[in-house]
């Protein structure tokens, strides 16, 4: 590792943006301060850009192993850099499962090998994802699991999932609900509303996911454990965390970027891209889902990265696989929708993307601060481009927001104070 130098850059800090340089060596921030100078060091131009901390993506799929024709680990890590993300949380439905020691012991020596973005594997909870017996929490926490999740799937039986929430506990482990009622779900592949009765598509009620987002709350509330859950997308799923929440349950929540910046009105051009689980919702949910991530109610925007093969996403709309490929347009749609139309502040954004993540799961990194680990990201907020799917290094070119105008272009990836991405 060699001495890295960022010159004249806006730090985006938690209590505001100021002017500055970053000296990193050994993979640390070891001086934050104006006019700084090392003759030594590898010198980052920053005048015009804003300095970041490392962005943190605590769900995504990266498909390895089994389903590399989808994404890969080195793939999946070329887009994390690309899209400013320095660390990145890989749920476990793969092929085989990441439900033992093993599974998650190659994922780490893979990234490692890799060597671009800290890729942090997320341990099932049940055996294969079948929801009938626990798998090895603590032997996958010794091997890096950093939490454990059913994404993909929920964990439908309540006394599994009391289990498997008091179990983790014991390991330092955060349990990652998926919350969906499959039998409300029922074939579903959209919102359930005027659009799906317009497109003739079987709708998802808000419900499937609500009542099972209560009963983890419920869960949590019983048992004084913690509880995160994945992709919330309604706006009844934001007031049940709202009011869980004053209550001082221990419920940490995340959403993506579809789910703040779409309505369902998408699904009725049958483009397969819009397709994903939970669905996109309407007018309502996303202004609930706004106004959660601007009060805290939802702690953190995550990807949701669900790469397909076009072969997958090119079909009828019923068959097509759901999921969209998020984790390079992620920061540049967030800063667009959230930022430039007064929702968040910059340090809000930061913190929703990076600190927040990096508290709920106990990770290092998530700030700018001397001492802490040199994981930096750097954007130019004022240039707007295009997004165009061609430009991708995820195999998958699944977005719906594919022609979309954004701002925030990521200019600079540095993981442990080495450039893994440089526009």
């Amino acid at each position: 590792m060699s001495k890295l130098l960022i010159k004249g850059g806006k730090l985006v800090f938690a209590d505001g943006v100021r002017e500055g340089d970053i000296l990193a060596d050994g993979g640390k921030i070891i001086k934050i301060g104006q006019g700084l100078e090392d003759a030594g060091a590898e010198v980052v131009d920053a005048r015009g850009l804003h300095v970041f901390p490392g962005l943190i993506d605590m769900h995504v799929h990266l498909r390895e192993p089994g389903f590399e024709y989808k994404e890969d680990i080195a793939s999946g890590s070329a887009a994390a850099v690309h899209g400013g993300f320095t660390q990145v949380c890989c749920m476990p439905n793969t092929q085989p499962v990441c439900d033992n020691a093993a599974v998650v012991g190659y994922i780490v020596a893979r990234s490692k090998e890799v060597g671009l973005c800290k890729v942090r594997p997320i341990g099932a909870i049940t055996k294969g994802e079948a929801g009938e017996s626990l798998a090895e929490m603590g032997k996958m926490k010794d091997a890096g699991a950093v939490a454990v999740s059913d994404d993909g799937r929920p964990v439908s039986d309540a006394r599994m999932m009391r289990l498997a929430i008091e179990y983790a506990s014991d390991f330092g482990l955060l349990c990652l609900s998926h919350c969906e009622d499959k039998s409300l779900v029922d074939g579903g592949v959209v919102n359930e509303g005027y659009n799906s009765t317009l497109a003739g598509l079987k709708g998802i009620p808000r419900a499937a996911e609500e009542i099972m987002l209560a009963r983890e709350i419920i869960l949590a509330e019983t048992l004084g454990k913690r509880v995160h859950i994945c992709h919330v997308s309604t706006k009844g799923g934001v007031q049940l965390l709202r009011e869980a929440k004053a209550r001082g349950v221990r419920v940490t929540a995340e959403t993506c970027p579809h789910y703040f910046m779409l309505t369902d009105d998408v699904i009725v051009t049958y483009d397969a891209n819009t397709k994903v689980n939970p669905p996109i919702r309407e007018a309502e949910d996303v202004a609930a889902i706004r106004e959660g991530l601007r009060d805290g109610t939802l702690d953190c925007i995550v990807t949701d990265h669900a790469p397909h093969h076009r072969d997958e996403k090119s079909g009828e709309y019923n068959l097509a696989a759901f999921g969209i490929s998020g984790i390079e347009t992620s920061f540049s749609l967030s800063y667009t929708a959230l930022v430039k139309s007064g929702v968040l502040t910059l340090e809000q954004l930061a913190d929703r993307m990076s600190a927040a993540p990096a508290r709920i799961l106990g990770l290092e990194g998530g700030s700018l601060k001397e001492g802490g680990v040199a994981d930096i990201m750097l954007a130019d907020l004022d240039e707007k481009y295009m997004i165009d799917p061609k430009d991708f290094l995820s195999k998958g070119k699944n977005t719906p927001f594919a022609g979309r105008e954004a701002y925030g272009r990521v200019k600079c990836t540095i993981v442990d104070g080495n450039i893994k991405y440089r526009a």
